[in-house]
């Protein structure tokens, strides 16, 4: 029986995984359809279990965090993409991919940005939200303006969670 931390890290096995289906969405993105969207739930999905598997094996890092949170950026900015590219949404919906690299930065301007912030629930439920939102709006059979308002309100809700965070930042700043 291994030991709690030995062994292979299964869970960035997994997100490796989801960083390929994000890769491969690149790829496919001429198929479109259902195809697409089959590809993009299978990494969201995917996504639910590589933080369990970490912690059940004693598998916790800072390096698997990172890589969960990047992938999960990646993924975003891809969705948005083919969301625009596929007609479902104006160019704007790429903001929502953009987000994450233009906070990253702005930390290099301004030092206090790259601060720690604390765990929180909320990001992780605004992810999983405009994940979600992005999937559907890609759907064949969900179009314009439903797809564009799907998009807009994920957005709207990524930008007030980005928002919360600054300004805690900012609050807590050095």
């Amino acid at each position: 029986m291994n030991q709690p931390g030995s062994g292979w890290p299964w869970a960035n096995l997994v997100t490796g995984l989801r960083l390929v289906l994000a890769c491969s969405l690149w790829i496919l993105a001429p198929a479109g359809g259902w195809l697409l969207v089959g590809v993009a739930t299978t990494g969201a999905l995917l996504d639910v279990v590589d933080g369990p598997i970490a912690r059940r094996t004693g598998r916790t890092s800072a390096f698997g965090a990172r890589f969960d949170m990047e992938t999960d950026a990646f993924l975003i900015l891809t969705l948005s993409v083919l969301v625009w590219l596929g007609g479902q949404a104006g160019a704007w919906v790429v903001a929502s991919g953009l987000m994450r690299y233009v906070f990253v930065g702005a930390g290099w301007q301004w030092s206090w940005l790259r601060a720690p912030l604390p765990p929180s629930v909320r990001r992780q439920t605004v992810c999983v939200v405009q994940v979600v939102a992005l999937i559907v709006a890609l759907a064949p059979i969900v179009r314009p303006p439903l797809s564009t308002a799907i998009s807009a309100l994920g957005l709207a809700i990524l930008t007030w969670s980005f928002w919360v965070d600054v300004g805690w930042l900012s609050r807590h700043r050095a």
